[in-house]
């Protein structure tokens, strides 16, 4: 049990360190975003293999965390493909001035591989433990994970095409799930996690890993989520008024104000 996590954990830095030869090679340190989901595919598949054991859990696991981390790879890499290096890297490397690389390399890319060793962990014990059983908390698990799924899916699919109609060039996007909730996609990441939390509470000790779906919780309202893209349009009128009629975070009817027009 304990060698597999070891295994599990080296072949993330591994692959983390791919991440930062090509990030490294095209000058371009977004690319962590499209390896961060196959990030966690790594860890699951390499505790999944070595273990061999094979249950209905560990394979539904494997599976689910599998489906989400391929979604966002291929979702994230359609969506920077062929343009400039994220403006929050660029203003990275602005800042780190000749000491780019070095601290590229522990900040961005060592980071993240310790993120997605933590948050992942819920779905790593679960292929580690010996005969894992199905029971009513593996039921409410996937419930709750197939929503966020849901959330994380269609928001960003409903974005994704709102900013490709030029018509909505300097509009807020305000319609579908983001009509309730100012950030569906990263409502739907955390319910996800919680959700593979829970599954995890079908083993023995699984209560343990609580620290994964607090640690992506708190990374994602408080870090690099809603925090940071709150600081990018802090000085956008429309989103303003967006933010005071919409719930921050957990999905809400909309409040009724009047809009502001420019």
């Amino acid at each position: 049990m304990y060698l597999t996590i070891l295994f599990s954990g080296i072949a993330l830095l591994v692959f983390m360190h791919v991440a930062f030869l090509v990030g490294l090679a095209k000058k371009n340190n977004a690319i962590i975003d499209s390896f961060y989901g196959l990030g966690f595919i790594v860890v699951v598949w390499t505790a999944f293999i070595l273990m061999s054991t094979y249950t209905l859990m560990q394979i539904i696991t494997t599976s689910l965390v599998t489906l989400w981390g391929f979604r966002l790879f291929l979702y994230v890499t359609i969506r920077n493909w062929g343009k400039l290096e994220d403006y929050r890297y660029q203003a990275r490397r602005k800042r780190w001035g000749d000491k780019v690389i070095p601290k590229s390399y522990t900040k961005i890319y060592l980071f993240q591989s310790l993120i997605i060793f933590l948050v992942v962990f819920p779905a790593l014990f679960i292929n580690v433990s010996e005969k894992p059983s199905l029971n009513w908390l593996y039921v409410i698990g996937v419930v709750v994970w197939a929503i966020g799924f849901y959330f994380e899916t269609i928001g960003d699919y409903q974005l994704y095409k709102f900013k490709k109609n030029p018509n909505n060039k300097g509009k807020i996007l305000d319609q579908g799930l983001w009509k309730y909730t100012q950030h569906p996609n990263y409502f739907g990441e955390v319910t996800m996690w919680w959700g593979i939390f829970i599954i995890a509470l079908s083993v023995p000790f699984g209560y343990i890993t609580v620290f994964g779906p607090i640690l992506i919780t708190f990374m994602i309202i408080k870090v690099s989520g809603i925090r940071l893209l709150d600081k990018h349009f802090e000085k956008d009128d429309k989103y303003a008024d967006y933010k005071r009629r919409t719930s921050v975070f957990f999905p809400w009817f909309p409040k009724k104000t009047k809009n502001i027009e420019k």
